[in-house]
């Protein structure tokens, strides 16, 4: 006869009766979650994965682009062949090829700004009042190697890291027009005519200090958007570094394509017999190359060859050209709309504009 012994009572009890529920720890919700299929932990039931459907669609997306094009590889071919479209490639990858090497340097110093220069070196290396720290900033942009989209990212850096936007777009403008290869390159260009050297130098930093200055005097916090970056806390500083590499490149590098492509298009349709008949008035002449160095889009190391090449133009124009297009052109348009924002491209392009024409003609009715 088997004997039944009492079930164990107290601290050798297994049964959870008489005792009160044990709490759940922290994590089981999120762990119950997890063994539910298709969810991953943190998500709330029925609610789907946010890279889930990317991974899925995106090769099947992929698939079919390539599809379409073999399909269509016939017309392709035959639109590509025409002279419009071979003047339309020219144009594109020219400006592509000029401007991705800045845009790399231009992208690896703003990564090294913002992951090795700690916020306090700017604090001690501009001066406490923004209108000092202006001339400072546009002085600074000696020193950077580079053409206008490699400053793009680096203002861009410059403003995360705290600089007060008026200094940081001194810089922005100063930088492709005055640093030694840009110069080197004008020297060369004009062997005949040194005073363009002067000129291109006073003019640029003059029209960068006084956007600077206008900025701080009339600018709102609310049209300029701070640039984004996403944050690598808890990253060693050689990982955070190429993640910013990889994000800033992918970021200003889209919206350099979008600007080689409207610069291509204006390129390729624009008639050649308006350049001739606009260099007979002189000021027409002046504004005809300001608005042709917006439309070119040339990188500020190639542009001084560019416009000594237009023999038909006045000094004072080819200056205008050199001063407006490293400031304000399509791709740079299109660069600080994807940085800073596009309310602040449509108020700070004009006025540069504006400003740069009338700062070559100040400059050239002195030194030229």
């Amino acid at each position: 006869m088997a004997i039944t012994k009492a079930a164990p009572t107290g601290a050798d009890s297994h049964e959870p009766r008489g005792r009160d529920p044990e709490p759940e720890k922290p994590g089981k919700p999120e762990q119950k979650a997890a063994e539910r299929p298709g969810e991953k932990p943190g998500e709330k039931p029925g609610e789907k994965s946010a890279d889930g459907p990317r991974e899925s669609k995106s090769p099947l997306v992929l698939t079919m682009l390539l599809l379409l094009l073999v399909l269509l590889q016939g017309p392709i071919r035959g639109a590509l062949s025409a002279p419009v479209m071979q003047s339309w490639m020219t144009v594109f990858v020219a400006v592509l090829v000029q401007a991705l090497p800045f845009l790399v340097l231009g992208v690896l110093l703003s990564a090294a700004i913002a992951v090795f220069v700690p916020a306090s070196f700017f604090a001690r290396a501009l001066p406490k009042r923004p209108a000092l720290a202006v001339p400072v900033a546009g002085m600074a942009g000696a020193i950077l190697p580079g053409c206008e989209c490699a400053s793009v990212p680096v203002a861009g850096a410059l403003v995360r890291r705290g600089v007060t936007p008026a200094a940081a777009l001194a810089f922005l403008l100063s930088a492709p027009a005055i640093n030694p290869i840009v110069l080197t390159a004008t020297a060369v260009a004009f062997p005949r005519n040194p005073e363009m050297v002067l000129a291109r130098f006073v003019a640029s930093l003059l029209v960068a200090c006084v956007m600077g200055w206008l900025w701080q005097r009339v600018g709102r916090t609310d049209w300029l958007r701070p640039p984004e970056r996403p944050h690598y806390e808890g990253q060693s500083k050689g990982a955070a570094f190429w993640g910013s590499v990889r994000h800033d490149v992918m970021h200003a590098g889209g919206f350099l394509v979008i600007g080689a492509m409207a610069a291509a298009t204006l390129k390729a349709v624009a008639p050649a017999s308006w350049l001739r008949t606009a260099a007979d008035n002189p000021l027409v002449a002046i504004l005809a190359l300001a608005i042709l160095a917006v439309l070119l889009s040339i990188c500020s190391e190639a542009d001084a060859f560019v416009a000594a090449s237009l023999t038909q133009f006045s000094l004072t124009a080819k200056l205008a050209f050199l001063v407006v297009g490293p400031m304000i052109d399509l791709k740079l348009f299109a660069m600080q709309a994807g940085t800073f924002g596009r309310g602040f491209a449509l108020r700070f392009a004009p006025a540069t504009f504006a400003l740069a024409i009338a700062g070559a003609v100040l400059t050239g009715a002195v030194l030229l």
